[in-house]
């Protein structure tokens, strides 16, 4: 017999709770996008490979060492999306869609990076992302994190950190690198090895160094925030005062730099300790010359993602999952003249009490194992249907989750009596 075939390390299969709960952050998460005026743009999965060299960098771990990337028939180089910014803001350049216009737009979906699996961190990941194209003022800045914060709350999730720095402009961020640069070459016997190749490359990054003996130095290390020029700072400042105006708490993280090179001026990120080292669950921040880097005419932009299986674990250990149910009426039927009536009946309760999740059984069975059934759906009444019942054209309502006696109702009358009981809405 030949071996079983395994899931490609890396990439999980969610299913049970763990799909429930995935499902309960997409759902919030785009009801509360539709409230904040953002449209939805589906992107594809596959792009050129050149697409994210150009944006986030070649010397970024991303492209050097975790993209999935593979020549196709006619030799073109692809890639996996990796992040979901790149494929958006080419979406809107190719499709005309920021030529003299704002517009806000929102996706989710699957990326795909190669780095080593852990609690929080696969190679096949979601991501639930958020951009705005055309509005340049510090405004939208903060409305995407009291949007992100509100979200916190509407998930029922507590005990999240908003972190938050500025990277200036372009400009400064040269002249920054050049005295960071200077500054860890002083001291590069202090420097791990990641470090080392990072100063060659991307040094801003070895202010996100995760080796707790790199922290000393890091903390001694010039801020970029002194280097920020004065229209940057003016901008930065009226971020911070509008959270303060909505009562956001934030800290200030001179070191926060995220890990992708077309990043400009406000960048964030929510925090959270209980989930290991993957601690980040959404980040973001602005990129105004990124469309025009990508081949675009000039236009500012801002955006974030959440990392929906963070969210996700979050929910579940904090036990924020509403309550989930496979069905919410079970109908159990026995008997030869119980099947159609049972099937049509069921038809009638989704039609009339479109609310309720309604279950039909199926596949036969006794009553004794038919009620299994119905209480390991989690269903709150069963419905049953036996010979009798059909020549009577009655229904038993039996409560399964409290006390309570069980009730025979009409045919006629089944769709008002489980709408008033449930509280359900009726068609």
């Amino acid at each position: 017999m030949s071996k079983q075939i395994t899931a490609v390390r890396g990439m999980k299969d969610i299913y049970g709770r763990e799909a429930a709960a995935f499902d309960h952050v997409v759902n919030t998460a785009t009801r509360l996008m539709r409230r904040y005026g953002y449209q939805p743009i589906r992107l594809p999965v596959v792009e050129k490979t050149e697409l994210f060299v150009r944006s986030i960098g070649d010397v970024t771990d991303i492209v050097e060492k975790e993209m999935y990337t593979f020549e196709d028939r006619n030799g073109d180089s692809l890639s996996l999306r990796p992040e979901g910014t790149a494929g958006c803001v080419r979406a809107v350049i190719e499709n005309g869609l920021i030529h003299n216009q704002v517009q806000k737009l929102y996706y989710t979906g699957p990326m795909f990076r190669h780095e080593r699996p852990q609690k929080g961190r696969y190679r096949q990941f979601h991501q639930f992302g958020v951009e705005t194209f055309g509005i340049a003022t510090p405004d939208v800045d903060a409305e995407l994190i009291a949007l992100t914060a509100r979200l916190w709350d509407e998930l029922g999730l507590d005990g999240l950190t908003l972190e938050i720095n500025s990277l200036g402009n372009l400009h400064a961020r040269a002249q920054y690198r050049d005295v960071l640069v200077d500054y860890f070459r002083a001291n590069a016997s202090l420097l791990d090895e990641d470090s080392k190749r990072r100063l060659e490359t991307n040094p801003l990054r070895i202010l996100d160094s995760k080796n707790p003996e790199m922290r000393p130095l890091i903390e001694e290390a010039p801020k970029l925030i002194d280097y920020l020029h004065q229209e940057d700072r003016e901008h930065f400042d009226a971020v911070l005062g509008y959270l303060d105006a909505l009562g956001i708490p934030y800290e200030v993280n001179p070191n926060l730099v995220r890990g992708l090179d077309y990043y400009n001026r406000t960048v964030f990120e929510w925090t959270t300790t209980e989930l290991g080292a993957q601690g980040t669950v959404c980040a973001g921040g602005r990129y105004d010359g990124l469309v025009e880097q990508i081949g675009g005419r000039p236009t500012p932009a801002v955006g974030f993602a959440m990392g929906i299986e963070r969210l996700m674990a979050l929910i579940l250990d904090k036990n924020r999952l509403p309550y989930y149910s496979d069905a919410d009426i079970y109908i159990v039927a026995a008997g030869d003249k119980a099947l159609k009536p049972a099937m049509v009946l069921a038809e009638q309760l989704r039609e009339q009490l479109p609310g309720l999740n309604v279950q039909l059984n199926c596949g036969g069975g006794s009553f004794k194992s038919q009620f299994k059934k119905a209480d390991k759906s989690g269903a709150a009444y069963a419905v049953v249907l036996g010979d009798e019942e059909v020549e009577s054209r009655i229904a038993g309502v039996k409560p399964l989750r409290g006390q309570g006696e069980q009730e025979v109702v009409s045919w006629d009358e089944l769709a008002d009596h489980l709408g008033g009981i449930m509280g359900c809405y009726l068609r």
